[in-house]
Formats: C-alpha cells, sequence, structure tokens
C-alpha cells in the first residue's frame, strides 16, 4: 500500500518561507519522479513542481522559480519543497504526488499516488 503524507504547512506573512516534507512508504522511490502541486479554493490543482526519481532533473513552475526549490532524499523515501518570499497568492493546498515513471511531469494526471495535502496560508 502507497502512502504519501505531507507536512510543514501553516500560516505565515509574505515574505517568510517554509519547507513543505513528503513522506512516503510503498513507493519504489527511487525510480518514481515527484512532484508537488497546489490547489487553492474554487480553482484547478496546478503543477508546481517536479523532480526526477534520480533527482538529476527538476522542473518548477515560471511563477516560482527563484523562489522555490524541489528536493528528494532517496535514503528517507522523502521529498522536500523549499518555498521562500511567499506571496498571498501562494496560498493554496499543497499536494505531493507520486508517479510510475522516472521522468519529470506536469500533468496532474500523469502521477498514480497523492498525499491529503497541507495548507499554506500566506497573509499580506
Amino acid at each position: 500500500q502507497v502512502q504519501l503524507v505531507e507536512s510543514g504547512g501553516g500560516l505565515v506573512q509574505a515574505g517568510d518561507s517554509l519547507r513543505l516534507i513528503c513522506t512516503t512508504s510503498g513507493l519504489p522511490f527511487s525510480t518514481s519522479a515527484m512532484g508537488w502541486f497546489r490547489q487553492a479554493p474554487g480553482e484547478d490543482r496546478e503543477f508546481v513542481a517536479a523532480i526526477s526519481g534520480g533527482g538529476g532533473n527538476r522542473e518548477l513552475t515560471d511563477s516560482v522559480k527563484g523562489r522555490f526549490a524541489i528536493s528528494r532524499d532517496n535514503a528517507k523515501n522523502t521529498v522536500y519543497l523549499q518555498v521562500n518570499s511567499l506571496k498571498p497568492e501562494d496560498t493554496a493546498v499543497y499536494y505531493c504526488a507520486g508517479a510510475r515513471a522516472y521522468f519529470t511531469y506536469r500533468r496532474v494526471s500523469s502521477y498514480a499516488y497523492w498525499g491529503q495535502g497541507t495548507q499554506v496560508t500566506v497573509s499580506p
């Protein structure tokens, strides 16, 4: 049984930082691309970042480049999203996702496994 559990969200002020953590179990982690997505109220779930199984390929959506960074620790079956210089428009539930393939993907439909999400709220 595959499980993904996110943590690290919270209520912060604009300009603050957070480190989102996704711990996994039951997933062939080192051969699975991992992604972070977010969903604001009334909006579709959108791609934020992805990292390939070995960590050599990383992608970020344009709106977070220079502020967010994705990384992974294959020894710990864990993926991270460092979020810096937060803005109110970053407010959303952030979801961790695991793919059944090695390379990075931006589409929601490319990911087979999902966590329950962690709320990030950024006040002005």
